[in-house]
């Protein structure tokens, strides 16, 4: 009985507050009419409000109404509110968790992360220094700081903020930043009682739980429990946990900087860790409630600057953990469906796609070429292996020490990098889609491409012009303006379409590339770019990587298991002429010589190198194994100019894991599907798409004492007598 009337006290006081509400919305004398009136089919706008109009005219049909009608009206009316009120009531007092459970122990559960054949790598639990904190024992600025940043309102409201509800509501209508509501009392239901799904149903469960917490528990026992049950990343739960793990002290030794960034962790401690992807987040979140501090007069903006130039000595992370950035990139993905609390405490068994053993001996190779890369200044490296066949991740290494104070935890195989030339394959695909051949000629000369106001003109590597080559040689030796000429002619738009296709998802705004694309212009994801490398070796069929292979929970029911799935992205006969390409050593012999440690038989593979070589890239393939390795700086800062793609960089590391791949995986080249011909192009015999008509690229003019070749673009001439022989057969005119 007296839960059911504590229940009636909430609601009616609830009423209360939206009837206040309501009171408030029905005259907004600073809100423009001409968002909210109501037009009607003709004649000039109203400029009323919507609500009152609405109860007038409702009132005036009331009226026409005789009186005994209107009695036994309200009189059914006041029976079905009453009926569904005790429904309602009845529900809620029998299915709803009580409140008196936040103070009762909870007990979590360790989840366990196994990779493929069954090997433990990580155990994320509830560590054993877990315990709890007395509000009057944490220091002034943690609790000032997170009152500023989760819920200013704290010690005015009743358990949720009707303000921060309408205020929250507006925002979110006029900004794509969405902003939360949610009260101090209302995360710690959500934390404790409740699970982490996001639909109504919960929210209305949260919000009657947080009104009736208020009414048991004062608000320095709501807060008290708030810092022994908020989640502070990974199995990090509580103040207490937060304070020893990130920074080697107790709660009351916080300093002001310290306070302000464990208070902005609980919003979402995977984003802000400073052992996370993105670590710089974290200090950005701490400006943030600093400076909500400063609003909210808890402290000057004197004290502000200062914490503000204090510096966060982070621990170390000293976890017994295998492939760290595999590990914690999982748990990423698995927090977003699940929620945080589930994860690190649900006790999941979590079966992985990697092969330790594998990914041990990256790891191994990774460091070790470093090393020698060092007087290169190259201070960073990452490797991928996957099976292009399933998309499974056999290995992933994102950085060359996950300890690393500075940038160890950062991942590189999931972050934004621009590609160099290793993205060209996708340019020429898009053009072998149009019907163009590997055997096309196509001008490597001095051209400049203009827009109407600003000109570009591109450079090869190796600086020098080469004169007609054809597509093959190209795409192999990594020539420039070629590249950039075929996407003049094929269309940006096109290209940019096939790498979606392909998988790659940061090419959306259109607007933002030009020709310098196909160079690598627009910033990729490695992981992205295996699913594309791996989708030209299983004949154009993209599977996109993935890390999971089962998720049980601690009933050992299975919440969810891989099931592989594929589409075509590009056509068989299309990942057929690129597979060629790129494992045709001779191809590449212009640009890398015949020698180069490029050259393994039936192994595809493409360099790419970005502008003052900040970033140097190898990808190959076969039809068994997939491998990207890049190498670089996190801080953007250029390598050394001697670094030479194909010969140091990322190609050494690309062979020696290639290598360890081929001694249980033989190549045994790529499968040549139907629709594939030999067929004489511009004077070359070269593998063609059956059925395409003949296209050409460049037209050529004989002259007594020259051959002058041109296209849309630039013209190239050469004497007469040093001819290319490939080139002997042809007769004046269009090249076809």
């Amino acid at each position: 009985m007296l839960m059911v009337n504590g229940l009636w006290f909430m609601v009616m006081k609830t009423i209360d507050k939206m009837f206040t509400i309501v009171k408030f919305l029905s005259k907004p004398p600073h809100i423009p009419y001409t968002i909210y009136h109501v037009q009607k089919h003709r004649g000039r706008p109203r400029k009323s409000w919507f609500i009152p109009y609405y109860l007038n005219k409702f009132k005036l049909s009331f009226k026409r109404f005789p009186k005994k009608t209107k009695i036994i009206g309200i009189a059914l009316g006041i029976l079905l509110f009453l009926s569904f009120y005790t429904s309602f009531i009845l529900n809620a007092a029998y299915q709803l968790p009580s409140p008196d459970r936040l103070i009762s122990p909870n007990q979590p559960l360790t989840t366990e992360f196994y990779d493929r054949s069954g090997k433990l790598l990580y155990r994320l639990y509830e560590g054993r220094n877990r315990s709890l904190v007395k509000l009057e024992e944490l220091p002034k600025y943690l609790v000032d700081a997170t009152i500023a940043i989760e819920d200013k309102n704290f010690y005015k409201h009743g358990g949720v903020d009707f303000e921060a509800i309408i205020r929250a509501a507006i925002h979110n209508i006029k900004s794509e930043n969405q902003e939360g509501a949610s009260t101090i009392t209302q995360q710690l239901i959500k934390n404790s009682l409740l699970t982490p799904e996001k639909t109504y149903i919960r929210k209305v469960k949260e919000v009657i739980l947080a009104l009736w917490a208020e009414s048991k528990y004062s608000k320095s026992q709501i807060l008290q429990m708030y810092f022994n049950e908020t989640p502070y990343g990974g199995p990090t739960w509580g103040i207490k946990a937060a304070s020893e793990t990130y920074f080697g002290k107790e709660p009351q030794g916080l300093t002001l900087a310290e306070s302000a960034f464990l208070a902005g962790l609980p919003a979402s401690p995977t984003e802000f860790s400073p052992y996370g992807t993105h670590p710089e987040l974290g200090r950005m979140r701490q400006k943030q409630v600093l400076r909500r501090m400063i609003e909210e007069k808890y402290i000057t903006q004197a004290q502000e600057q200062e914490a503000l130039s204090e510096k966060l000595n982070f621990l170390t992370p000293q976890n017994n953990i295998k492939a760290p950035h595999f590990v914690f990139y999982i748990k990423d993905i698995l927090s977003q469906k699940y929620g945080p609390r589930v994860v690190s405490q649900g006790g999941l068994k979590i079966t992985t796609t990697l092969d330790l053993n594998l990914q041990e001996e990256v790891e191994k190779i990774v460091t070790d070429e470093l090393i020698n890369l060092a007087a290169l200044n190259v201070k960073n490296g990452a490797a991928m292996v996957t099976d292009p066949k399933t998309g499974q991740i056999l290995a992933m290494v994102g950085s060359k020490d996950f300890y690393e104070s500075q940038f160890g935890n950062f991942n590189v195989t999931i972050a934004l990098r621009q590609p160099g030339s290793s993205i060209k394959p996708i340019n020429y695909a898009t053009a072998f889609k149009q019907g163009y051949s590997p055997g096309n000629t196509i001008l490597d000369s001095p051209t400049t491409f203009k827009d109407g106001i600003n000109s570009y003109s591109p450079v090869n590597y190796d600086g020098a012009f080469h004169g007609p080559v054809s597509i093959r040689q190209a795409l192999g030796s990594s020539f420039n303006i070629p590249a950039v000429k075929m996407l003049a002619t094929i269309g940006i738009p096109n290209m940019i379409q096939t790498a979606k296709d392909l998988g790659l998802s940061t090419f959306n705004d259109t607007s933002r590339f030009g020709l310098s694309l196909t160079l690598g212009g627009g910033e990729i994801k490695m992981i992205e770019m295996m699913g594309a490398y791996g989708a030209f070796s299983q004949g154009g069929k993209l599977i996109k990587p993935t890390g999971i292979l089962k998720v049980t929970d601690s009933s050992g029911n299975t919440l969810e298991e891989y099931q592989r799935s594929e589409k075509q992205a590009v056509s068989p006969q299309v990942a057929y002429l690129i597979n060629s390409i790129l494992s045709d050593n001779s191809a590449r012999s212009m640009a890398f010589g015949v020698n180069s440690l490029l050259n393994i038989p039936g192994v595809a593979v493409k360099t790419g190198t970005t502008d003052s070589k900040r970033d140097n890239w190898t990808f190959g393939y076969t039809s068994d194994f997939t491998v990207g390795v890049w190498v670089g700086n996190n801080d953007n800062s250029p390598m050394d100019p001697r670094l030479t793609s194909g010969i140091t960089g990322a190609t050494p590391i690309w062979n020696k894991i290639t290598q360890v791949l081929l001694q249980t995986h033989p190549s045994l080249g790529f499968t040549r599907p139907e629709g594939i011909i030999l067929a004489n192009i511009d004077g070359r015999r070269d593998l063609a798409i059956s059925g395409n008509t003949p296209k050409g690229l460049v037209y050529i003019k004989t002259e007594p004492d020259k051959i002058t070749f041109s296209d849309a673009f630039s013209s190239y001439a050469t004497p007469s007598a040093t001819r290319p022989a490939e080139q002997a057969s042809l007769k004046d005119g269009s090249v076809n």
